[in-house]
């Protein structure tokens, strides 16, 4: 009688756990989506309010320095076929109110280093 119910167990838990693609899960998104074009808008000396139009705003502000930026994206995958898990951030910095530094995942335009007022 023991035998028949482990057998009736383990045949319950190999059928659920082939099953187990068959759930539906959604995908988790985190933070800030940036779009590549709108990283490649950013350029040296634009203000802070120049930024958060282009942008939005950031995730975080720094409460210490309020001259410096963080945007961060995160993408949690419900199910392996949709794609990998994947995070990126980008950091930005400000001396006088106008950007100075953007370090992090994204690639920025060839134009960057050339401020606005200059085209």
């Amino acid at each position: 009688m023991k035998l028949s119910h482990l057998i009736v167990v383990l045949s319950l838990t190999v059928f659920t756990s082939a099953c187990s693609n068959w759930i539906y899960r959604i995908d988790i998104p985190q933070g800030n989506f940036l779009d590549d074009k709108d990283v490649k808008k950013l350029r040296v000396g634009m203000t802070k309010e120049q930024v958060e139009f282009v942008l939005g705003r950031p995730i975080l502000k720094d409460a210490f320095d309020q001259d410096t930026w963080y945007y961060y994206y995160e993408m949690k995958r419900g199910m392996e076929k949709r794609g990998e898990d994947f995070e990126k951030n980008m950091v930005i910095t400000f001396v006088d109110g106008k950007v100075s530094t953007v370090t992090g995942d994204f690639e920025l335009s060839e134009d960057f280093n050339t401020p606005l007022d200059q085209e």
